[in-house]
């Protein structure tokens, strides 16, 4: 995953327990494969290149079991870290708001929700019998990534779809060296924690 051609589409499975999804590039070629583990007290995702799981490219770890303000560590297949994602607590109760960092452990981006009404409408509709089955068309959140001078580097959008399954990752201005990769690595682990969230 280290050259990342933008857009990104993640596809979530709807055939499996797991909290699984392919994400593929924008000549439509899977790139990985992201894989949640189940029952783990500390939560742990693998990412793998693709729906085979022959090669690990990269795990994510939560660094403490209670996740309500953990940091999710990003390691390589060498078992280097290369960042890390920390959920701003309290601030992610009304909007979500992420922070990333590089392996130094420099923060080099913010994701934070674009609307929180949206998730509002949607914890409302899906309340109501039959009609909280298409709320993925009609409540679809967008996530912005930006630099801490505030300048926009990507948008994550949840695509209509009957089972809000489907997102799509664009990229907004030139990213450095590495920071693709951890950008990426940071909103599948968000993506994974929101959908759970509702």
């Amino acid at each position: 995953m280290k050259y990342i051609e933008f857009p990104l589409d993640f596809e979530f499975k709807i055939s499996t327990l797991a909290n699984d999804f392919r994400v593929k590039d924008a000549d439509g070629l899977t790139i990985s494969y992201v894989r949640q583990k189940l029952f783990k007290l500390v939560e742990e995702v693998t990412v793998y290149n693709d729906e085979s799981q022959s090669e690990v490219l990269y795990s994510i770890k939560a660094n403490q079991w209670i996740d309500f303000s953990a940091a999710y560590i990003f390691t390589d297949n060498q078992g280097r870290e290369i960042g890390r994602v920390a959920r701003q607590g309290w601030a992610s109760m009304w909007k979500a708001h992420y922070e990333v960092y590089d392996q130094s452990q420099q923060q080099d981006f913010t994701i934070r929700e674009a609307n929180a009404w949206i998730r509002v409408g949607d914890a409302l509709l899906g309340q109501i019998p039959v009609l909280g089955m298409f709320t993925g068309y009609f409540f679809n959140p967008t996530y912005e990534v930006t630099r801490p001078d505030g300048t926009l580097i990507a948008v994550l959008k949840k695509q209509k779809s009957l089972f809000g399954r489907r997102f799509s990752v664009t990229q907004e201005s030139e990213l450095e060296s590495g920071e693709a990769e951890r950008i990426v690595l940071s909103l599948m682990m968000m993506i994974l924690l929101e959908r759970r969230r509702g």
